[in-house]
């Protein structure tokens, strides 16, 4: 009697066990773990900033293949096809307006468990600074002629969207800082308004390139979209940034 007791007993422990393991198994699948595989490539080394604090950057601008992953997994609207004969890992991702970038930010961060964010526009500026070219005196010094001074001197050969990798790389491994494509940062470009704008309000943001603009957070087409403020950028297109080091991440040389 004491032995069948002992059957049954370890017999229902036993189905516990399977139960509890099968819940646990069912529960991983249903909510599943951060994927690297769609994590960013980051910069061979972080940018120190002024105060010493690291900041850890996308080595390129995100590609036509990373944005349609997020397009693929229904959690960006727009999609994206490379031009010619370019893949589209090759090709960066443009035609973006801040909202579709929104999209995609939301999106990486939760199927890669990261923390990832546009960069301020101080922020871009000081990790472009060591490639961007110096600025030449402006041709009219009348305050009111500035915008036809920028767009004078503006060169027009980097307007070609070009293969990610075409441009200049930083001392810390960051490429095509000054490059065809105008990178949003997350500052809010309020102009004239008066008070506090939160930037769920924000009207425009200041991109980051080889000038400084601002675009309305709607625009995909600067040419055709306008431009708050300086002469209208060639693409629009993104880059990320984290505070803290991506998982994985092995700084090069460490």
């Amino acid at each position: 009697m004491k032995t069948a007791i002992a059957n049954h007993t370890k017999s229902l422990l036993t189905g516990c066990a399977v139960l509890a393991a099968a819940v646990l198994i069912g529960a991983a699948v249903l909510t599943g773990g951060p994927d690297l595989a769609y994590q960013p490539e980051m910069a061979e080394h972080a940018v120190l900033m002024p105060d010493g604090t690291p900041l850890y950057v996308q080595k390129y601008e995100v590609s036509i293949a990373e944005w349609n992953a997020c397009n693929d997994a229904g959690a960006c609207t727009l999609r994206l096809r490379a031009t010619g004969n370019h893949a589209g890992q090759d090709m960066p991702a443009t035609g973006l307006s801040f909202v579709d970038v929104s999209e995609y930010l939301r999106w990486v961060n939760d199927v890669t468990g990261g923390n990832f964010r546009l960069p301020t526009l101080p922020e871009w500026e000081y990790m472009a600074a060591e490639v961007m070219p110096e600025t030449p005196d402006p041709i009219f010094t009348d305050p009111e002629l500035t915008w036809a001074s920028a767009y004078l001197m503006d060169p027009q050969t980097k307007r070609t969207l070009r293969p990610r990798g075409s441009f200049d790389t930083t001392s810390q491994g960051v490429v095509d800082l000054n490059g065809s494509v105008w990178e949003w940062t997350m500052d809010c470009y309020a102009g004239a308004a008066e008070g506090q704008i939160t930037p769920d309000r924000c009207p425009a943001f200041f991109v980051g390139g080889e000038h400084v603009a601002a675009m309305s957070f709607l625009v995909r087409d600067p040419a055709r979209g306008g431009c708050a403020v300086g002469t209208p950028p060639a693409h629009l297109g993104m880059r990320l940034v984290s505070d803290e080091a991506p998982k994985g991440f092995v700084e090069s040389g460490a």
